[in-house]
């Protein structure tokens, strides 16, 4: 019996450690993002940019579904998010992972438990609160900045609030009724924001060696 608790317990270590980052538009994700890459030395994997660099790789299946769906104004189904999270994943040469923007609703966590759930050690939920004012104001700030990103405007905001409040949320108040979420008030600088992520990070990490 106890060599099999043994087993499993070292069979859960070796799998890939993943860390889903989720908030509202504007929030501070990215940023954050790069901070923990260099601080803690994970892989940062954004949902959205393995769909974009995936819809522009020459003869690729997945990027031809991807373009087709976009076309049509389909979102795109979760089997390729979660085909290519793995993908990305398994060419990398490391064993933690960000997960940035996913998953958004639920339909995108069915899927995810479905295909990978099993295959990876899911540490806990980073989540940035900030509230909606501050957020609009970021990302208008960012779009008159010239992010290139054409949705960095008040009528898509306003959608994308919407569609957060709706999927999103739900999905962290489910990962929280497991313990499983790390609450970050992100309204504040982006310097002082990681001095809080830093603290969720060491003290996650210091347990994990122990």
């Amino acid at each position: 019996m106890l060599s099999t608790i043994r087993t499993n317990k070292l069979l859960t270590t070796m799998l890939p450690k993943i860390v889903f980052v989720l908030g509202a538009p504007g929030s501070g994700k990215g940023t954050q993002c790069q901070n923990i890459v260099k601080e803690f030395g994970f892989d940062h994997l954004s949902a959205g940019d393995l769909l974009r660099a995936e819809r522009q790789t020459p003869g690729s299946p997945d990027g031809e579904l991807i373009e087709q769906h976009i076309k049509e104004g389909k979102i795109v189904p979760v089997e390729i998010t979660c085909r290519l999270i793995e993908k990305a994943m398994n060419v990398s040469k490391n064993d933690k992972f960000l997960i940035d923007g996913f998953p958004r609703n639920e339909d995108n966590l069915i899927g995810w438990n479905k295909q990978m759930s099993e295959k990876v050690q899911l540490l806990f939920v980073l989540f940035f609160e900030c509230d909606e004012k501050t957020c609009t104001e970021r990302c208008l700030s960012r779009g008159a900045a010239g992010s290139g990103r054409s949705d960095d405007n008040i009528e898509s905001l306003k959608k994308r609030f919407q569609t957060y409040q709706n999927d999103t949320l739900p999905i962290i108040n489910l990962y929280d009724e497991q313990g499983l979420v790390k609450r970050i008030d992100a309204n504040g600088s982006p310097s002082a924001v990681f001095d809080l992520v830093k603290v969720v990070f060491n003290d996650v990490l210091s347990k994990g060696d122990n």
